[in-house]
């Protein structure tokens, strides 16, 4: 077991910090307990495997102090980075609003930051697995081949929370059965996406150390890793903040709908875009953030069971 004590010379919104890399509810790489005093996430890293229990302490600072308990053999590199998991590398002062909405987000939430992860392959798995499908579906598939393939948390009974599970590595999912993948809910075009990943993992973490643009681009050397997929692992693994999720479902018509009053498409989302640059996706995560709900109108999309197929 080790322990750190890091005191963030900012204001930090830890929920909102750490939040885009839980996975849904059954997430079973992640837990929270004590309404969200204790958060509990299992990872992968250069070392192997590591759960770590992060939690807020009062006093200590004009921001209080975090805590880190980690075991496992990777538990020395993840306590290690756990200022810049929360954000202490990133740089949101350069940020300028240019849209109300966004100011007031701005104001309103100083603790959001930008937090970087270390690890392309954990932010890989379920980014890919989420291409083209729901939410819902991608969850499910990243939930089962956690808990079917993906080793026991380390660390002592008891202490961490029952049913956690750490990512299965490239190791593991390589040697998934084809039946496997269709109990999971993952299609052909997905899986072969993995598998070839899988394959260059050990380089593929070298994005994080390019970041950027450079990593995007390393990302997409894979097939089956696009500009969308490039950027929802950019964002988790190395906290880029201009990694815009072009060609999402969503995002669109949200930040049309947030920022104009109607929807976009891509087009129109690169050039509302455009003035916040090198920190578009910050625009992003602001807008997110803001409480705006965009209007539902019809049905919304229905999962596909590709385990009935």
């Amino acid at each position: 077991m080790l322990d750190r004590e890091w005191r963030p010379p900012f204001p930090l919104d830890l929920h909102g910090v750490l939040s885009p890399l839980r996975r849904g509810r059954g997430d079973p790489t992640w837990r929270t307990e004590g309404d969200g005093g204790v958060i509990w996430r299992v990872s992968t890293t250069p070392a192997g495997p590591a759960t770590v229990a992060i939690r807020r302490r009062a006093g200590g600072g004009e921001h209080g102090t975090v805590r880190a308990t980690g075991w496992g053999p990777g538990a020395a590199w993840e306590v290690d980075r756990l200022p810049a998991l929360l954000g202490d590398d990133d740089e949101p002062a350069a940020f300028v609003a240019h849209h109300p909405l966004v100011a007031d987000a701005v104001r309103r939430r100083p603790g959001l930051r930008i937090g970087s992860s270390g690890r392309v392959w954990d932010a890989l798995l379920p980014a890919v697995l989420e291409q083209k499908v729901t939410g819902t579906e991608a969850k499910r598939s990243f939930r089962e081949l956690a808990r079917r393939f993906g080793d026991p948390a380390p660390g002592p009974a008891g202490i961490v929370p029952d049913g956690m599970r750490v990512p299965p590595t490239p190791q593991q999912v390589r040697a998934i059965p084809d039946w496997e993948w269709h109990r999971a809910g993952v299609d052909h075009a997905r899986r072969s996406a993995i598998l070839h990943a899988a394959v260059v993992a050990h380089r593929l973490e070298h994005a994080a150390e390019l970041g950027g643009e450079p990593g995007r681009i390393l990302l997409r050397r894979i097939r089956g890793i696009g500009v969308w997929t490039a950027a929802e692992i950019a964002q988790r693994a190395w906290g880029d903040p201009d990694a815009v999720s072009f060609g999402d479902f969503h995002i669109p018509n949200t930040v049309g709908r947030a920022l104009l009053g109607h929807d976009l498409d891509d087009a129109g989302l690169l050039e509302v875009l455009a003035p916040y640059a090198p920190q578009r996706q910050r625009a992003v995560r602001y807008i997110e953030s803001s409480g705006f709900r965009r209007p539902r109108f019809g049905p919304r999309y229905s999962p596909r069971d590709y385990r009935g197929m």
